[in-house]
């Protein structure tokens, strides 16, 4: 029986979504709630699973194809196998491959589209993979074959390179390879043919080239690196990972079988790769924190990031990712929804950072997480609403619409874009589940496992560009709500003390500038700068227990 897959609905007033990649392709086994495709929306990126067990029989929407809500994207046969639905697939592509699925074109192993068979044998063209998030095209930047040279299916025949990665692409068969289409140096759109491996060189235009004096046997220098690299698992079998895993692994120095695989049938993702090296960073390095800092009250000042290679490559023009072109769409709509005015404030944070140095111990202990400063700005923000409701609104036409709930929106900062995570009802969580909340939603931000509502229903947004070391920012305002606050980075200052005797000192402080951003369209300075008040007197006279 057939059963039709359909583009999700994805959120509060989200009606499209672009498919990035399918990670199954037609003729493929799925079982039911098994990631099938990837699709980017300005709010979210996610994983969308099989909704029921069978065969994928067919592909209606190709990746890079943005789709309305509802609409049918693909099809399973419930009914069918492996075997006869990749029949089916080869019947309705025909002899000569067109039509192929292009969607069916992953990073890990370009799909190869079958020509008709010659005197030398079924022609396979390689084509450009899809090499993740909203990428257009690549940049090839060496040939690891020469035309006329032996390949064997997996074995590294290309690189290239685009603005989020550099790889090698494996041959999707054995084979010869008789022509090369695209030279070193050409940038190629996904999907489109850059290479023929089989048939004769007659039936592809090609002259193959002699392979050179001495090479007889197929496996050369760069196959046997490539097979080296691939570490073997502890059962004497071949950790399950695509080329990209494996280049990564090697970058980073990394013993795959230490990596657990969070993929289908345990194998290694790119995801679990970067986790792992982003974990074996941070324990050696808090560490050596906690070693050199004083047990007495300290901020550590934040530590300049390493160049990230989603940041771009100097003189090259990209497109933007699908994200990147919705979140510029966000933000200029929302400037010119609002009328955006800031006004900032210094907080003395020293009673929080004294608390915090005093208690992260036990509370990591207690409760297995680390305690951070967020939940006490969400605290103080929730505390600020309950005051002045009118914070916690949004404009529908010529009305102000007073939320209910208190849902409050923390912005995290992923090297492909930005999402904005809300914790529902954060008025109602203790102090604990707040952190488990953040902690909870920062990481499934980060591997694309956010529900489609857990990005949207927000009524209040923060933004804290002070882990970063920012003193401050003027954010804009996240549509449809009417304020957002920015938290700028905690530091130590000099500052004028009074006594109660009006005695004048100056002491040390930990001191945290923090900006907010309100629609004067139904928000007055007054009514911002009073909501302030109630989150610095909060946050300067901290007296909840943690």
């Amino acid at each position: 029986m057939p059963i039709e897959v359909v583009m999700p609905q994805m959120g509060e007033s989200i009606f499209e979504g672009t498919i990035t990649k399918w990670l199954k392709q037609p003729g493929d086994k799925v079982v039911r709630d098994e990631p099938l495709f990837e699709i980017s929306t300005d709010k979210v990126d996610a994983e969308i699973p099989a909704p029921a067990s069978g065969v994928l029989k067919e592909i209606k929407a190709e990746a890079g194809k943005t789709v309305q809500i509802n609409t049918v994207v693909a099809v399973i046969d419930e009914s069918g196998s492996a075997q006869s639905g990749a029949a089916q697939s080869g019947t309705q592509q025909g002899t000569t491959g067109e039509g192929a699925s292009e969607a069916s074109k992953t990073a890990s192993a370009p799909a190869a589209n079958s020509a008709a068979p010659t005197g030398g044998g079924t022609a396979t063209e390689v084509v450009m993979p899809q090499m993740g998030e909203s990428i257009f095209e690549g940049t090839i930047t060496k040939w690891l074959k020469k035309v006329g040279e032996q390949v064997r299916r997996d074995e590294p025949l290309f690189e290239i390179s685009t603005d989020k990665v550099d790889a090698e692409i494996p041959a999707p068969v054995s084979g010869v390879l008789t022509e090369i289409r695209a030279e070193t140096g050409k940038t190629v759109q996904v999907n489109g043919v850059v290479a023929v491996i089989g048939g004769t060189a007659a039936a592809t235009g090609a002259t193959p080239a002699a392979p050179a004096a001495g090479k007889a046997a197929p496996m050369t220098a760069a196959s046997e690196a490539a097979a080296a690299e691939r570490p073997e698992a502890a059962s004497g079998e071949e950790v399950r990972s695509s080329p990209l895993v494996r280049k990564l692994a090697s970058e980073h120095n990394v013993d795959l079988r230490q990596v657990a695989g969070s993929g289908v049938g345990g194998r290694v993702t790119k995801d679990d790769i970067l986790a792992f090296v982003e974990r074996a960073k941070s324990v050696p390095a808090a560490a050596a924190v906690a070693a050199a800092a004083p047990e007495a009250e300290k901020v550590t000042a934040p530590v300049a990031a390493a160049p990230s290679k989603f940041a771009g490559t100097p003189g090259v023009v990209e497109p933007m990712s699908v994200m990147r072109r919705k979140i510029a769409e966000h933000m200029i709509a929302s400037r010119r929804t609002s009328a955006h005015v800031h006004t900032v404030f210094d907080v003395d944070m020293t009673r929080v950072v004294k608390l915090r140095e005093k208690n992260k111990d036990r509370f990591q202990q207690s409760t297995g997480l680390k305690l951070t400063y967020t939940p006490f700005f969400i605290r103080a923000v929730a505390q600020g609403l309950r005051a002045w409701p009118i914070m916690n609104a949004s404009v529908e036409g010529d009305n102000i619409h007073y939320k209910r709930d208190i849902n409050i929106g923390v912005a995290v900062a992923l090297d492909w874009g930005l999402l904005v995570p809300v914790i529902k009802h954060a008025d109602e969580l203790s102090f604990v589940g707040l952190q488990r909340a953040l902690n909870d939603m920062g990481e499934r931000a980060r591997t694309k496992k956010l529900k489609p509502d857990e990005t949207s229903g927000g009524t209040f947004t923060i933004t804290n560009p002070g882990i970063f070391g920012a003193s401050f920012g003027l954010p804009i305002i996240n549509q449809p709500q009417v304020a957002i606050l920015d938290i700028g980075a905690i530091v130590k200052k000099p500052v004028v003390m009074t006594d109660k005797e009006g005695n004048d000192t100056i002491a040390i402080r930990s001191m945290m500038t923090t900006a907010i951003g309100f629609d004067h369209r139904v928000v007055d300075g007054a009514v911002a700068d009073q909501f302030m008040m109630v989150v610095k007197s909060v946050l300067e006279g901290w007296s909840e227990p943690i």
